[in-house]
């Protein structure tokens, strides 16, 4: 059985005052988020794999191939670490046409097996009716996914997206979503892609990086690390990866299997068989000692009470152990007073199918 590259990063690298130190280890495959807020250090830390900062320190690597290593003397050229670098803004050659734009991508791939030949990226990224326009003609959108093509055809061993959608509008950014989608399923390449947006991170990412103030908190499968980690401050969601089983179009719902049960949700565009991701935030999950009678909540699950967790002076986070998986509720101290909740307790927990949010997988 063949094992996957993995992509490692152990780096210490000051910029002015910011400091980042950040450490991950994670198969190179898919799209690999790196999520956090402005100023967390995500671009710095794109910087630095590409070849275009240099840590004080540390080393990165992407299988066998040493892109920096301190204590060996080794610091790849960007043009040897083999990096697709797609910015925000896209950066295009203004002088040249869309069709000139990718012909340089060809011009830099320095030889390597090509993955993705020109016309088959032309035809994924929808670009086919651009090749003979201008950038300045172009929507941000339509840049962008020439900016991916550029960088596909440069044949790299690694693709980084720096916020590509954060510099366009919301119709924009429902426009390349989708080709982002298809890029990650078709590429056949690892994808490191820097955002700042909880919702692009569901839709996209197999795996995630979670960064903030120039450290990485957490990082592995995008479910368990948001299902683990506070989001804008206190905020806590449970992610469930699950995969829709039917759709009961009489009463407008879905089912959906996931490790924790199955669940009713609203209806949604995707087949039977298809992957979705559930978003359920702890704060719209009730918990119950005994199954209620005559409760309107769809979705019911038993769980063991993992531990217990103060979030602030009124409120708790308790932690769940369902069948196969996880949940998260946050209660009041009250309650959990109340209730004589308690580590190894048996309680019903009960979630609303108009609060699931789904994502398709």
């Amino acid at each position: 059985m063949s094992t996957l590259p993995r992509i490692r990063v152990d780096i210490s690298l000051r910029r002015g005052g910011f400091s980042l130190k950040a450490r991950f280890d994670l198969p190179a495959a898919g799209v690999i988020a790196v999520l956090g807020p402005s100023g967390a250090g995500k671009t710095t830390l794109m910087w630095a794999i590409a070849g275009i900062l240099v840590p004080a320190e540390g080393v990165i690597s992407i299988g066998d191939t040493v892109f920096f290593d301190s204590a060996r003397g080794i610091d790849l050229p960007p043009e040897q670490r083999g990096c697709g670098f797609v910015f925000q803004d896209g950066r295009l050659f203004p002088h040249l046409d869309v069709g000139q734009n990718l012909h340089y991508g060809l011009v830099r791939g320095r030889g390597r097996p090509i993955a993705q030949q020109t016309a088959q990226v032309v035809e994924m990224l929808g670009i086919g009716h651009l090749l003979r326009r201008r950038p300045a003609t172009l929507s941000g959108g339509e840049r962008q996914r020439v900016a991916i093509g550029r960088a596909l055809l440069s044949q790299p061993r690694l693709l980084l997206l720096d916020e590509p959608v954060s510099a366009v509008d919301e119709d924009r950014k429902g426009e390349i979503l989708p080709y982002l989608e298809k890029l990650r399923d078709f590429a056949g390449l690892p994808i490191l892609y820097v955002s700042h947006a909880l919702e692009e991170v569901l839709r996209l990412a197999g795996q995630v990086v979670l960064i903030g103030s120039g450290r990485c908190a957490a990082a592995g499968p995008t479910a368990a690390v948001l299902s683990a980690q506070p989001l804008a401050g206190t905020r806590r969601i449970s992610v469930l990866d699950g995969r829709v089983l039917e759709h009961r179009a009489e009463i407008g719902l879905s089912l959906v299997e996931t490790a924790v049960g199955s669940f009713r949700v609203p209806e949604i565009d995707v087949p039977p068989g298809g992957s979705l991701r559930l978003v359920i935030d702890a704060s719209d999950v009730a918990l119950a000692l005994e199954e209620p009678p005559g409760l309107s909540i769809r979705n019911r699950f038993r769980a063991r009470i993992a531990r217990i967790e103060r979030i602030d002076r009124s409120q708790a986070l308790i932690r769940l152990d369902a069948e196969g998986g996880g949940l998260q509720s946050v209660l009041t101290h009250d309650a959990v007073a109340e209730l004589h909740l308690a580590p190894g307790a048996e309680v019903w927990c009960l979630v609303k199918s108009v609060a699931v949010d789904r994502v398709p997988g």
